[in-house]
Order: structure tokens, then C-alpha cells, then sequence
């Protein structure tokens, strides 16, 4: 098991599902957010910081947990 990795992993799917649960209750705090969608519109602006600031993490975070506890380290990916 490769602590490092397993430690990054749940650090970025906390951080994912910290942005789901801030969207939710205070989507003003997010001004990236706000950039996105006056760059792209509305929706896809929402879908492009959903993505990349909720889902990857998320995603990242599950698959560097479960490398980690396969002994995989980040640093020979």
C-alpha cells in the first residue's frame, strides 16, 4: 500500500465532493464559476466547472485510492 498515493487520492475526492456540497449551498463563491458561464453561457459553463472542479476530482480520487492501496505509486504513473 503506497500511503502517499492513497493520501492524495482521498484528498482530491474531498475535495470534489466539497465543491458539489458548496455548489449547492453558496454558488456565489465560486467566481470561476461565474467566469465560465459568461465565457461559455449559462449551461455549459455550469457543466464545464461541474466537470472539471467536481467530477475529476472525484473520479482522480477514487482511482488514485484504489492504486494506492494496490501499492501503485503517482510517481511511476
Amino acid at each position: 500500500m503506497d500511503f502517499v498515493t492513497v493520501g492524495i487520492g482521498i484528498a482530491a475526492l474531498t475535495y470534489g465532493a466539497y465543491t458539489l456540497y458548496a455548489r449547492r449551498s453558496n454558488p456565489g463563491a465560486f467566481g470561476k464559476m461565474e467566469a465560465m458561464k459568461r465565457m461559455w453561457g449559462e449551461k455549459a459553463g455550469l457543466a464545464m466547472h461541474f466537470v472539471a472542479y467536481s467530477i475529476l476530482p472525484i473520479v482522480f480520487g477514487i482511482v488514485a485510492i484504489i492504486a494506492g492501496l494496490r501499492g501503485v505509486s503517482l510517481l511511476s504513473w
